[in-house]
């Protein structure tokens, strides 16, 4: 079992690295049987299908930074507070976020995001 130090570094390195928008390295943080679930939509279940999903928005966005304003943890449960920015669909989002991360051998089993659809489908 990690610490919850190490957890927390781990969420904190994976949400860094979508700045980098390399839907390779951000598989490589996921178990094998993780699952990736957006709340307002069905959920991922795998890597094949976490990919998928991810290829529905990190490539096409010039720039991604995820803002992580508070990220707290215990056990194996890590929780953010998060300000995530990209471009989708030619339109700036900017879209609060909270985020709940599962790790299981210094991997993410699980990452629920709770956000509001409607401003992600029609930002402002």
């Amino acid at each position: 079992m990690q610490t919850n130090a190490a957890n927390e570094e781990l969420v904190r390195e994976f949400c860094t690295a979508f700045s980098r928008r390399d839907v390779d390295e951000l598989l490589g943080y996921f178990a094998d049987d993780a699952v990736y679930h957006n709340i307002p939509l069905a959920p991922a279940q795998g890597k094949d299908a976490i990919r998928a999903t991810l290829e529905t928005y990190v490539p096409g966005s010039p720039e991604i930074e995820f803002v992580t304003h508070h990220l707290a943890s215990a056990g194996d449960v890590v929780f953010t507070e998060r300000t995530d920015k990209m471009t989708f669909g030619g339109k700036q989002v900017t879209l609060p976020v909270a985020g709940v991360f599962e790790i299981q051998d210094g991997k993410i089993k699980a990452w629920r995001d709770y956000f509001d659809l409607q401003q992600f489908m029609n930002p402002s």
